[in-house]
This record gives structure tokens, C-alpha cells and sequence, in this order.
């Protein structure tokens, strides 16, 4: 494999430490790579880009089981393969239904981000609970932290994204992909990222990438645009500090408060 070569290739203005906390690049899991070749891709296409830690979060939800110690196993089979170039850990893209909500307030750190209290909650496109905050309280009594992912891509929540201010404001963290805020997705999740940005209600950037064509492992262009609406500091936070601290379980250093009008 050339997998090292190829990541040798970058030639960064500005030596950044990027870590990508939502990625489904976990080979015949779920929706994402359905082979080896297309995770190495993946891995090869994030370390050009300079990403140096991916979290791989495959997809726990009424389609996909969710095996921890069987992916525990296939991360260190991809981590062998990928050497040290691209740092590696487990996580999950954890569905947010009634089911799964009694399975995490029994059992929290089966779904986390490695050993860490920090948990990514995915939302139904079709229906947002009205109760969704006490659900964030009780995930916060068993010591969980929340960390909504992709809210501008929710067709509810793009109608009402005051919602995710104020849940940020009462200390949920919010994750937007990457692509939304380069157009990948379409006017309305772009528009509702900036927006979100604008107000201080983002704190990770992140890929939730799935393949290595369309829905790819890349950052660096999401960071550069989020530069351009809330500055340097703000935008390496989104793709570094912040991210940094959540694999290693500790408090963001980069968190403003929300602007809620």
C-alpha cells in the first residue's frame, strides 16, 4: 500500500492538528465503505487533507446493530493496516429513539467516544421529541455529554433552528458536517449552518463522511469557510482545540456563549 506516501504529500501553510469525531469508515458495518479498499481510500483522503485522528462512528440505530466489542476488534485490524499516519478510536453514531436512550442510561460507555463521557446523539429527519432537553438532562445525570450532530441537516430542525441554540446554551454541544457549510448539501443546510455560526452555537466540525466519492473524509475546505464568517480563532477551534479536547475527554477549550434571541 502507498499509504504513507501519498500522506507525505501535504504541504500545509499552517501545521494544523486535525481530528475528525464523525466518520463512518469502518469497512461492512453500515451505510458507509462496503469494502477494505474504499476504507483505506478513506484513510488515504483524510491524512492527505491533514487530518491526523479519525473517530470511527458506525451507526447504532433500529438498521444497524451495534457490536463494541467486534468493532473494537475491526479499529485495531484498520489501525494495523493504516500505521501511524492516522491516529484511530471508536465511537458512535447514536440514534436518539426511546429504545436506545434506556440503553445508554444503562450501559454509557458502550456508545461513547472511546473512554470518554462525550456521546454523539443523532436525531430522526421525521420527527424531533418535544421532551428532547430532559432527554440531554438525563443523559447528563448518568455524566454524559451530548453532542448533537448535523442539526442543519434535520428538515425539522432547519425550520426551527432557535431549538439548537437554546440547547447549546444549556450546555449541549452541537457538530455540523463539514459539507453543509461548503454547499454540498444544498442552500437551506448552508444557510442554517452559517446561521448557527454566527450565533455561537457550533463546536465541532466534523466529516460524517461515508465513502470516498461523494460523501468524503475533508475538512479542510469547511474549515477555511468558517474562517471567513467567525475568524482563525473560532474556525481552528471547530477542526482542532475542540475536537482535541473531546477525544481526550476533556472540557472544550473553545466555547462562547450561545446568542439566543
Amino acid at each position: 500500500m502507498c499509504f504513507n506516501r501519498i500522506a507525505s504529500q501535504r504541504v500545509p501553510s499552517k501545521e494544523y492538528i486535525v481530528i475528525d469525531i464523525h466518520c463512518h469508515i469502518l469497512p461492512e458495518i453500515d451505510d458507509g465503505p462496503k469494502s477494505w479498499d474504499v476504507t483505506l481510500e478513506m484513510c488515504r483522503m483524510a491524512a492527505a487533507d491533514g487530518i491526523t485522528h479519525s473517530v470511527a462512528t458506525p451507526h447504532a440505530n433500529d438498521r444497524y446493530v451495534y457490536d463494541r466489542p467486534y468493532l473494537t476488534w475491526l479499529l485495531g485490524e484498520l489501525q494495523q493496516k493504516v500505521g501511524p499516519t492516522l491516529q484511530l478510536s471508536l465511537g458512535c453514531d447514536f440514534h436518539l429513539s426511546f429504545e436506545n436512550l434506556e440503553r445508554v442510561l444503562e450501559h454509557p460507555h458502550t456508545y461513547t467516544i472511546g473512554e470518554t463521557n462525550y456521546l454523539l446523539i443523532e436525531l430522526s429527519n421525521y420527527s424531533v421529541p418535544a421532551q428532547l432537553g430532559e432527554s440531554f438532562f438525563r443523559l447528563g445525570d448518568r455524566g454524559l455529554i451530548p453532542i448533537l450532530t448535523h442539526p442543519e441537516r434535520n428538515p425539522i430542525l432547519q425550520q426551527t433552528p432557535q431549538r439548537v441554540v437554546e440547547w447549546a446554551e444549556q450546555g449541549c454541544l452541537v457538530q455540523v458536517t463539514g459539507s453543509s457549510l461548503t454547499g454540498f448539501w444544498g442552500e437551506r443546510p448552508e444557510a442554517v449552518s452559517r446561521w448557527l455560526l454566527e450565533r455561537s452555537a457550533v463546536h465541532v466540525l466534523a466529516s460524517d463522511a461515508h465513502d470516498a466519492k461523494r460523501r468524503i473524509p475533508k475538512l479542510s475546505s469547511a474549515r477555511a469557510a468558517a474562517e471567513k464568517i467567525v475568524g482563525a480563532e473560532y474556525a481552528d477551534a471547530l477542526v482542532e482545540g475542540n475536537p482535541g479536547a473531546i477525544v481526550k475527554g476533556l472540557p472544550i477549550p473553545f466555547s462562547p456563549r450561545p446568542v439566543v434571541e
